[in-house]
């Protein structure tokens, strides 16, 4: 499949036609979800911590324990949403967690705000990685990378909007049913999940057949192509059950590289209106709620732009190591860094190179699993990844609190976002290193010990009338690793079609 416009007038219109059709929509419902498990860290230091009587710790422990709910019926969730389909499980998913949004609206103490963050997670559990898995089903490999950089523009925007929004709502104190201002802002931002949900059960459609805003045409392309992808990643092996995922070194390795970078976002999400609050005490400037929301936004707009050009430039060149390993680099050096700003100016700078860096990886990070995943393996694939990956949103806010309370500031606290970040940027590069990274395998009992596929798929040797020649090694990928009964899964170098590759990661372009 070519992604050359004048070569496939109907790929470029059916992949216009789904950019402003299906993808803002989406987009809407990830900014809405995002908005809603972060505006916790809206309501912190806008009076929820007063009247609740938190410390640090314990709002930490609030905010983080969303994703204990999550992390639980993450995997189950996304396989429901490969039986049931998309439209019915994420307005299922959206109204659910609409309605738990909205009793933050009531909530009296700690232990309530714990059940309902909790809850607020289990409701909450798919939709991202059902999200992603859903918009894998519409748009083939070539044009993903594209198409889920404008669904992952939602995040940052979801700041650089919702940080005002959320400060105007909390300015309505008692305006409305003498709710409190950071009460009433659970309100407005937990009724739209209801809303947009229901709609979602109108808008949405499960499968390129089903969209009436495509003619016939566009439905044959797109229905084939995907298809052909299908058929790609499956030639081989067969039926690849959900079970595989769980197997496979890749998905695992992609979950480790995920927690580094939720890990850093989401101390970020939680801590930086309350690390703004302290510039008032550093500067002697009394801020008011929309000017703090302004302020939040500063470093996400940018990183809404630099997301953008970076995700382009891997469209254009090919995914490559160094599209996810050097922004993990660069998020990882920079916001220790930020601690020995001089300024608050100075400091909102070097956080926003953190964000700008996260950011950019993520939408490419997102393009791996659907490379050699299919069906129920990727679905489970997927849900697994972003489950790990989510202990980090577990994990930093709680250690992040935790620590600030042990020692007074944000500096430990920074270096651990820091080290993770580090982290994930050599799992990404020591993932493309050949044979860097070793797989589980099942190989055949009879199989005799030295019986070994390092490279190109090929026929089984004892099968051969004559000795075959020395195998030649593929240096580009992982190579080949064993899969059932005398079934081989190909290396991600392998699964390619006569114009593109699937996984671009040569050793000889890696951090180049």
């Amino acid at each position: 499949m070519t992604t050359s416009p004048s070569l496939a007038p109907v790929a470029k219109s059916t992949i216009r036609k789904i950019s402003i059709r299906l993808v803002p929509f989406v987009a809407l419902m990830f900014f809405i979800n995002y908005l809603d498990r972060t505006a916790i860290g809206f309501a912190a230091p806008n009076g929820m911590n007063d009247d609740l009587a938190l410390s640090a710790a314990q709002y930490g422990f609030a905010s983080g324990v969303f994703f204990i709910g999550y992390i639980l019926l993450e995997v189950p969730s996304n396989l429901a949403l490969h039986r049931f389909g998309a439209r019915i499980w994420l307005a299922r998913i959206m109204i659910t967690w609409g309605i738990v949004a909205v009793l933050f609206t009531w909530v009296q103490n700690f232990p309530q705000l714990v059940v309902l963050r909790f809850l607020l997670g289990v409701a909450e559990a798919g939709f991202f990685p059902g999200a992603i898995l859903f918009l894998s089903m519409w748009v083939p490999a070539a044009y993903r990378g594209r198409i889920l950089m404008l669904f992952y523009l939602a995040q940052p925007l979801t700041t650089v909007v919702g940080a005002p929004l959320a400060g105007l709502l909390i300015q309505q104190h008692g305006l409305f049913f003498g709710l409190e201002g950071w009460r009433f802002m659970f309100f407005g931002v937990g009724l739209p999940a209801i809303i947009v949900g229901i709609l979602a059960l109108v808008y949405l459609k499960d499968k390129p057949a089903d969209a009436k805003w495509l003619n016939e045409e566009e439905k044959q392309w797109l229905t084939g192509a995907l298809q052909a992808e299908e058929a790609a990643k499956s030639q081989g092996t067969g039926h690849v059950p959900a079970r595989f995922a769980f197997r496979s070194g890749r998905v695992w390795v992609l979950s480790l590289i995920y927690f580094g970078f939720i890990y850093g976002l989401y101390a970020l999400a939680f801590f930086l209106p309350t690390i703004i609050e302290g510039f008032q005490s550093q500067t002697g400037q009394t801020f008011g709620v929309v000017e703090k929301g302004l302020i939040t936004a500063i470093p996400y707009l940018p990183a809404a732009v630099v997301m953008y050009l970076w995700s382009r430039d891997a469209g254009r060149r090919g995914l490559r190591t160094w599209h996810i390993a050097v922004p993990a680099a660069v998020g990882g050096v920079s916001i220790p860094l930020a601690l020995f700003a001089g300024s608050p100016a100075l400091t909102i700078t070097v956080i926003t190179i953190t964000a700008c860096a996260i950011f950019a990886a993520l939408p490419n990070f997102w393009t791996l699993p659907t490379k050699f995943l299919t069906g129920a393996a990727a679905a489970a694939g997927v849900a697994l990844i972003n489950t790990v990956g989510n202990l980090g949103g577990f994990s930093a806010p709680y250690l992040t609190g935790a620590l600030f309370d042990l020692t007074g500031g944000y500096r430990v606290p920074m270096f651990v976002v820091g080290f993770f970040m580090l982290l994930s940027a050599a799992l990404m590069v020591l993932l493309a290193v050949p044979n860097g990274i070793r797989y589980p395998t099942r190989p055949k009992r009879t199989a005799p010990d030295d019986h070994r596929l390092t490279g190109s798929l090929h026929a089984d040797r004892r099968q051969r009338d004559r000795p075959a020649p020395r195998p030649r090694i593929d240096r580009r990928g992982a190579g080949l690793h064993r899969y059932g009964r005398g079934r081989v899964q190909p290396s991600l170098t392998s699964l390619r079609s006569a114009d593109q590759s699937v996984w671009k990661l040569p050793s000889s372009s890696i951090l180049r």
